[in-house]
């Protein structure tokens, strides 16, 4: 079984180096056309690449997804494949973050207890700008713009890799037309009380429609430029704090001073990072940043449950 999509991911993953030969991979199947295209072209190369492929589902034992669970058992019996397959025990709430999170953990511990050492999942040229901009509309920066990318860590010795951003969902759901895979329909992608559901069915065609049909393309495009440069400045950031760091509380102002105000910024939320109990807002990285260049005795507002950030002499510490 061969296709065009078939030369693609393989020349693909031949350039990315990104799932390496003799592999010990999971794939992750939620039975829609993206994770059933991604499944059956990692299946049809494994030969090629020497990979021991097994297969992964979360059933999240919501009311809508009922046979599910019978239906991915009986796609991966024909195609002869392990299957490890986790129904929720507990209650998972009906949000997209809760799911996303139970799925990552759940998919975590079969790594850890199998021995995979990669994941894969069915991520999309579409889901990348599903999520620029639905990270766009909530005003993340860098960070939140680039968050879908080819790989990230699961754990300490399992990589998270995404192999089809470049495809789209058009691409997938023409691959499991032409090869008559059994896609199943989920009630849950078409409730637009989920967030990501109106920017894929609402905002997306908008933007096709009115301003640029290639629109995925090109935020795919920004995604990747937008990343690199984030790599680049987080690597000179972290060089900067652990030059500027005196201790968990105490930073030295004056390594910052003549610093571009990229680096400012990235270096104060890595000295929040390690205050703060949850990750500082931009408000909060703003208040450290003006402090830089302000007067001995100078100080924020006060943080949560920490206290004020102040200026005394060359430093900038924590008051509490």
């Amino acid at each position: 079984m061969w296709s065009d999509y078939h030369a693609r991911l393989h020349q693909l993953l031949k350039s990315r180096h990104i799932l390496p030969k003799g592999s010990k991979i999971l794939v992750a199947l939620s039975g829609g056309q993206d994770s059933l295209c991604l499944t059956r072209l990692i299946l049809d190369l494994q030969d090629k690449w020497g990979w021991q492929v097994a297969i992964a589902h979360c059933d999240h034992n919501w009311e809508l997804d009922e046979g599910l669970g019978e239906h991915i058992e009986g796609i991966v019996h024909e195609w002869g494949v392990n299957l490890y397959l986790e129904k929720a025990t507990t209650a998972i709430p009906e949000k997209e973050a809760a799911a996303r999170k139970w799925r990552y953990q759940v998919l975590t511990d079969i790594a850890v207890s199998h021995g995979f050492k990669y994941v894969v999942t069915g991520h999309t040229k579409s889901d990348r700008t599903e999520t620029f901009l639905y990270n766009l509309i909530r005003g993340a920066g860098s960070d939140g713009l680039t968050s879908l990318y080819w790989t990230r860590k699961l754990g300490e010795d399992i990589e998270l890799v995404r192999p089809l951003l470049e495809f789209s969902r058009q691409d997938t759901g023409n691959f499991c037309q032409k090869f008559q895979l059994p896609i199943w329909e989920d009630s849950y992608n078409q409730n637009k009380k989920f967030v990501r559901n109106r920017i894929r069915l609402d905002l997306i065609p908008y933007l096709q429609k009115e301003f640029n049909p290639q629109v995925e393309k090109h935020i795919a495009h920004t995604a990747e430029i937008l990343r690199a440069d984030r790599e680049f400045l987080d690597t000179q950031a972290r060089q900067l704090f652990a030059e500027a760091i005196i201790n968990k509380d105490t930073i030295d102002r004056e390594k910052l001073k003549h610093q571009p105000l990229s680096l400012q910024r990235r270096v104060v939320k890595l000295f929040l990072g390690q205050i703060l109990p949850k990750m500082p807002s931009f408000e909060q990285i703003e208040e450290v940043v003006k402090l830089i260049d302000a007067p001995n005795g100078s100080q924020t507002s006060s943080f949560a449950k920490v206290g004020a950030i102040a200026v005394k002499d060359d430093y900038i510490t924590l008051r509490q």
